[in-house]
């Protein structure tokens, strides 16, 4: 449930970037400035944007990978506690084997 909370997160936080993004660019294209202007900040905006998705991609690679590394650890956990009960039930199984 918490990851579906951060997913909802991220992306109405790249919703968020993206729409400001859009009305920054329109904002340029109709203001009254020089095509050299206008094309030098649209450079500028988009290499903005662009440096802000890639630290959100960042951001979302070292989240999933955390979450695969939870996922790993828990997995061992388990395995391991599997093991352990199991050679507990043998040895139970060999002692009343023995008493039989």
């Amino acid at each position: 449930m918490s990851d579906q909370r951060s997913n909802s997160g991220f992306a109405f936080f790249s919703g968020l970037v993206v729409g400001a993004a859009i009305g920054a660019i329109a904002g340029l294209l109709f203001a009254p400035e020089p095509g050299e202007e206008t094309r030098k900040k649209l450079t500028e905006k988009t290499k903005e944007l662009s440096d802000d998705l890639l630290d959100q991609f960042d951001d979302l690679k070292e989240n999933v990978n955390k979450v695969l590394d939870d996922v790993k650890k828990t997995g061992e956990e388990v395995l391991e506690d599997v093991k352990s009960t199991g050679a507990d039930v043998v040895e139970d199984v060999k002692k009343m084997t023995k008493k039989a």
